[in-house]
């Protein structure tokens, strides 16, 4: 292509955990790659969102954080040599006469691809913002975080966590032994966290470890000059308490958006894309998703299950490829890897 930039195999969309073993897959089956990720790293969520957060259902590890597991995927990948298009989004996707496809992002990079793999987590995300007035005052000095970035940067600090998910529960078991105080206010008793986690926060309030402020919900913030003091939180019947607190962490969820992929002709599910789980094929042919944005029957939202799916994927672009071309599977023990 005159006008690409860039010609690879496959175009990979989206730089999280599913992304960066995608380019392990293709690279042991001699698959060049470009990644494109809105972000200025790699990583996705496991770098945005919990570096430090323990995740203990990847094998083989009994327990690692989402950074070093991000940093593990990319020097696995490393030997392959991917190109990396950081901080930058596609805004189109066009598919070709010739069954090739061509890539333009939000920078003006162009990519001639053979092939396109969505791992894109869960699109453009953001945090859901509880509705309290002048919240923004106290965002920039940190006294309002939606992302845990470094524990240590609440080392004896007085720290409300809001929410009944699993972000509020697994950060509060986090940060309990670090905080001078913890206090976890929910609407009401019942978490909607794992159930083991949700037991171990219990236990701690019990233990008089975490303060459970329940059942109230968030009202406003005070302080001085964007500097945190309180934070208010009061019953439906207005029953009010002021919470001394250095630190506001509302766990409310993501608001989650397809973007410019909503534009491309796939076969949507709100803001999934539907997939045949046997090869992770869309409704374009040669455009294949894998990870939390990709959904079929039973689908399991876990890191294990679109590492799976990213190898699914992989050998299913490899035959579309090369339709004529019949291939022998063999095993990592057989083939090698590249040393770097």
């Amino acid at each position: 292509m005159s006008d690409a930039s860039h010609s690879t195999d496959i175009a990979i969309i989206g730089a999280g955990p599913v992304g960066l073993f995608a380019v392990f897959e293709a690279g042991m089956l001699g698959l060049k790659t470009h990644v494109i990720d809105a972000l200025d790293m790699v990583g996705g969520q496991c770098s945005a969102l919990y570096p430090e957060k323990p995740i203990f259902d990847i094998p083989a590890h009994p327990q690692i954080a989402g950074q070093e597991l991000i940093d593990q995927l990319a020097k696995q990948a490393a030997p392959f040599e991917p190109t990396y298009h950081l901080g930058q989004q596609v805004t189109k996707l066009e598919k070709r006469d010739d069954g090739r496809f061509t890539l333009e992002t939000s920078v003006g990079t162009i990519i001639d691809a053979g092939a396109v793999m969505i791992a894109a987590g869960c699109g453009a995300f953001g945090p859901n913002k509880p509705p309290m007035e002048g919240l923004e005052d106290y965002e920039g000095s940190g006294g309002v975080q939606y992302y845990v970035k470094r524990r240590a940067d609440f080392a004896g600090k007085k720290v409300v966590i809001a929410g009944g998910g699993d972000s509020a529960v697994d950060w509060a078991l986090s940060l309990h032994d670090i905080a001078e105080k913890v206090m976890v206010v929910h609407r009401r008793p019942k978490f909607r966290a794992a159930p083991d986690s949700s037991a171990k926060l219990q236990a701690l309030a019990e233990a008089g470890k975490i303060e459970m402020v329940i059942p109230y919900q968030l009202k406003s913030l005070k302080g001085d000059n964007g500097k945190l003091s309180h934070v208010v939180v009061a019953t439906l019947k207005g029953e009010e308490l002021a919470l001394e607190a250095d630190h506001l962490l509302p766990f409310f969820g993501l608001a989650m958006e397809l973007g410019p992929i909503a534009d491309w002709g796939l076969n949507l599910d709100r803001n999934h894309i539907g997939v045949t789980q046997a090869t992770m094929a869309t409704s374009v042919p040669g455009i294949f998703a894998i990870g939390d944005i990709a959904t079929y029957d039973h689908k399991l939202k876990l890191i294990l299950s679109g590492f799976a799916e990213g190898a699914s994927a992989i050998h299913s672009a490899r035959s579309y490829l090369f339709p004529d071309k019949e291939f022998h599977f063999e095993y990592s023990t057989t083939t090698g890897v590249p040393a770097e």
